[in-house]
């Protein structure tokens, strides 16, 4: 069994798995300074510092309105780290329920949950996020909903081979024949040994939610004003792009960095969780 201490070192000398931690880590350490400090408040504005450049005054630039750019940036953060954790959680324990049920349920519920979970997987995530932000008031709550209930079906896909492979290793069939009750032996035995995969789709989960958090605040259905996202900030400053290319580069380049480097995440995570590796090891 491989230590964590080995499993970090071994992800730190990964290419794919220290660029994702480096971009993870930011995106947490700009989380936490969104609720401890930012330079000015959000409702801050001022006319004569319209479309300032860059100074020690504004780091990144003032908007048409005089607003800090640096501050609607952090402020972004929040709202994407927000929504992509809380989408992931939502998937991973909706997927992660699905896919229990298929394997372990009764034979009825396992036919009709299949059935469910291949109707729910036609439709696109973004599909079905536009439908509920439509449906209901859009919000970062009800864009972390959608997002995490269309992830889930894919999330349960992923691990279903997974969790069929583990019902059948020699250690839980010796719990089994010792009398061990199926609840059991998901939590215990079968769950544990999918976790890898877990990790690894749960990190493209959170990339993908903030690609599609973003594109339904480009559209105006996604966080709603005041709250600034980078979504918006993109649809705000796109007529600008030429004439003051910052306000939108910023929110761009980060949501590229963001996405990236979370399925880079992935990767070295995969890489280094790699059950193969272990053996050789």
């Amino acid at each position: 069994m491989i230590s964590f201490k080995t499993r970090l070192r071994q992800l730190l000398r990964n290419p794919s798995g220290l660029f994702g931690l480096i971009i993870a880590t930011s995106l947490l350490f700009l989380f936490i300074l969104s609720y401890i400090w930012v330079p000015y408040r959000i409702e801050d504005v001022n006319p004569s510092h319209s479309w300032a450049p860059p100074s020690a005054e504004h780091w990144f630039g003032a908007d048409q309105l005089g607003r800090d750019i640096f501050t609607l940036f952090v402020i972004g953060v929040r709202v994407t780290v927000k929504t992509s954790v809380g989408s992931a959680l939502i998937a991973l324990i909706l997927g992660l329920t699905l896919a229990s049920l298929i394997v372990y349920g009764p034979r009825l519920i396992r036919r009709l949950t299949e059935r469910l979970s291949d109707i729910w997987t036609a439709f696109p995530t973004l599909i079905i996020a536009l439908i509920l932000v439509t449906a209901f008031k859009g919000s970062t709550f009800t864009s972390t909903l959608a997002i995490g209930l269309g992830a889930a079906p894919g999330l349960a896909r992923t691990v279903l081979p997974e969790l069929r492979r583990a019902t059948v290793s020699d250690h839980v069939l010796l719990a089994v024949t010792s009398g061990a009750r199926s609840w059991w032996l998901l939590s215990r035995h079968i769950i544990p040994a999918v976790i890898p995969t877990l990790l690894v789709r749960v990190t493209q989960i959170m990339g993908i939610s903030a690609l599609t958090e973003a594109g339904l605040s480009y559209l105006g259905v996604g966080t709603p004003p005041p709250t600034p996202s980078w979504g918006r900030m993109l649809a705000t400053y796109q007529n600008v792009m030429y004439t003051h290319p910052t306000v939108i580069f910023i929110p761009m380049i980060a949501l590229v960095l963001t996405i990236v480097g979370l399925n880079l995440l992935g990767d070295g995570l995969r890489d280094v969780l790699d059950p193969r590796r272990e053996a050789d090891s």
